[in-house]
């Protein structure tokens, strides 16, 4: 589970409703045609954008800034270098009774043992990453889209409570209650945009980031192994996956 992504979330809303309550009674925060118009809107506004399929899939693919275990490229490149001295010891073929986590790894090593051409374990490695990352794009720009929406949804709450307000103008009394409620659709609006759907985007794209970092690196992986690369000299290669800092002593 992805610790930062709950801590951040929970803590923004945590440090907005604290400063809420301080002030005054919450309550005053809290109004039932303003949320409907903002969150309803939102989401509704937002489909017009995509497909049904994609609006429900955006979800999970929301859930991976929250679960979401990146790959550590220190462990990949440890395993990977195991994996080709075991192949370049004993063949291509004693790789099937080798143990392997990561199921790209596994499904990269398993054409391997079935003697399948480099070039094609490329395209079809290559292939499945970019699929991963268009789909991962859709969630993406779902998100992004909430936060572009959001805020405009929250104006249009407003201009309606002030339309509303101005109606009803023989009353002095009702003015002030009547522009508060107005104003809180902007508030949930930009609640909603900065404080959730923006960061989240945000989180989904550096996921996917490393999630194609990770990828390529064991099509490297492969690759090297299938060309009975040394295990020293693919650990060389695949260090330049890692950040200088985290590389092994011995690159």
């Amino acid at each position: 589970m992805d610790i930062a992504t709950l801590v951040g979330l929970l803590g923004g809303l945590g440090i907005i409703g604290a400063s809420i309550a301080m002030g005054g009674d919450f309550m005053l925060f809290v109004n039932v045609p303003s949320i409907l118009i903002v969150f309803g809107g939102t989401f509704m506004v937002t489909l017009m954008r995509i497909t049904l399929g994609d609006f429900f899939r955006s979800f999970g693919v929301a859930a991976k800034a929250f679960f979401n275990k990146p790959d550590d490229p220190a462990k990949l490149i440890e395993e990977a270098v195991r994996l080709a001295d075991v192949a370049r010891k004993n063949g291509l073929l004693a790789l099937e009774n080798e143990t392997v986590e990561n199921p790209f790894l596994q499904k990269g090593i398993t054409m391997c043992v079935d003697g399948h051409d480099p070039a094609l374990i490329r395209k079809m490695l290559t292939e499945e990453i970019n699929q991963a990352i268009t789909r991962h794009e859709v969630g993406q720009d779902m998100w992004k889209s909430i936060g572009d929406m959001a805020p405009a949804m929250g104006m249009i709450g407003t201009l309606i409570g002030l339309v509303q307000m101005l109606a009803n103008m023989s009353d002095p009394a009702s003015i002030g209650p009547a522009m508060a409620v107005a104003l809180l659709t902007t508030l949930y609006g930009a609640v909603i945009a900065n404080a959730f759907a923006i960061p989240l985007a945000d989180k989904l794209a550096l996921i996917s980031g490393y999630e194609k970092i990770s990828k390529s690196l064991i099509i490297e992986t492969i690759n090297g192994i299938q060309e009975g690369m040394n295990p020293k000299v693919l650990e060389t290669l695949l260090n330049a996956y890692v950040p200088e800092k985290k590389r092994s002593a011995g690159d």
